[in-house]
């Protein structure tokens, strides 16, 4: 390995700050550079808690300048259009940037092609977006909303249902506490019969569950095929509504298809079960921009980006040094299914699935651990 390597971290999310610990952690010596477009980070978990009032969005923007002198990291504002050289090359709209290794944690983007998608609002596009759901409900008095999520049709895995699911249970907590909920009707919509399948046989009973128990109806099974002034259109038919709310499925970085690198057919940079690009020397990806090897229920979300993350930073520095990879991600999903007074636990992995019912021990834990993780950002 160089004395003192350039490794350069693309991103400013879960995956890219957990390898610019992880890397510092294992190479002291080494220069780490992070690009993105603003030294800050979002803490997208807790978006469900913005459209009720829980959070504010200004409660989730973590400015990034201890965290980076704290690693003794350099940044570099910048968003990247591409790569050349193999990787070693970093193509941005503010210059060139050249490294030794290379770690992609840019995250992914929704898929927007669907027919009337601008009549939706996506919660998870960030902070604006959950504020002006928030905007929507409290100025309704009544009335249909619809809530939904999609996938992608040539990786199926990547969809983001979970938080959809959170943010229909707290917002039906919600409206009962406004002492308006019996003016709404909310319905959940998707195209499989069983949304929801890749947390588990279990988690899916679970969640409709819940929503029966709520009173929530479901329109599923029927192929979205976009939306209109009308609402939902959906092949069994128009779901009425004044309000859709929708999570598109995933898709790679829009820079992904001129960085010459080889994705999925998703639109995803390509990894092989050490975080490696194939046939690309030095280069990993962690996260929503990349397609791992793993079961079809492979989750999207924080927790396995962080669990990449770590093993990219290890199999990175290895490379470095001319020894060939070790380190694979656990592959694990953990999710808290939050209703603002409650949370239903979920977990799986490769043995067992296992789904713990609501309790308000769920929701602090939930709270607990926004708290634990943004406490290394905050001044």
């Amino acid at each position: 390995m160089p004395t003192s390597p350039h490794i350069v971290i693309l991103g400013a999310g879960f995956a890219a700050l957990t390898a610019a610990r992880e890397l510092r952690r294992r190479a002291p010596q080494a220069r780490i550079t992070l690009v993105a477009p603003r030294a800050e980070f979002v803490y997208l978990p807790s978006l469900i808690w913005v459209p009720t009032g829980v959070r504010k969005g200004s409660d989730l923007v973590m400015p990034l300048e201890r965290f980076l002198a704290d690693h003794k990291l350099d940044f570099r504002a910048a968003s990247v259009t591409g790569l050349k050289d193999c990787g070693r090359t970093v193509l941005t709209d503010r210059g060139e940037i050249a490294n030794d290794a290379l770690l992609i944690a840019t995250g992914g983007r929704f898929l927007k092609g669907m027919p009337g998608i601008e009549r939706a609002l996506t919660l998870c596009e960030g902070v604006a977006a959950a504020e002006a759901i928030g905007r929507r409900l409290s100025a309704m008095e009544g009335g249909n909303v619809a809530f939904g999520f999609g996938g992608n049709p040539k990786e199926p895995s990547a969809m983001r249902g979970g938080p959809m699911f959170e943010l229909l249970f707290g917002v039906e907590t919600w409206l009962r506490r406004q002492g308006k909920r019996d003016r709404f009707t909310l319905t959940f919509f998707n195209a499989a019969a069983e949304p929801g399948k890749r947390l588990g046989e279990k988690a899916v009973k679970g969640l409709l569950g819940e929503m029966r128990r709520r009173g929530i109806r479901t329109h599923l099974g029927h192929k979205i095929g976009g939306f209109s002034a009308e609402g939902v259109e959906t092949e069994g038919g128009i779901l009425p509504a004044d309000l859709i709310l929708f999570m598109p499925g995933l898709t790679g970085p829009a820079w992904a298809a001129d960085s010459g690198l080889p994705l999925s057919p998703g639109g995803f940079i390509q990894a092989d079960e050490f975080c490696r690009v194939p046939d690309t020397a030095g280069v990993f990806v962690a996260g929503d921009a990349g397609s791992f090897p793993g079961p079809d229920w492979l989750p999207k979300q924080a927790h396995m980006a962080d669990l990449q993350a770590k093993a990219a930073a290890e199999n990175l520095l290895l490379a470095l040094a001319g020894k060939p990879p070790a380190a694979r991600p656990r592959i694990e999903l953990i999710c808290i299914v939050d209703s603002v007074d409650a949370g239903i636990l979920v977990y799986r992995d490769e043995k067992r699935a296992l789904l713990l019912p609501a309790s308000r021990l769920f929701h602090w834990a939930k709270r607990l651990f926004e708290g634990h993780y943004l406490r290394a950002f905050r001044k």
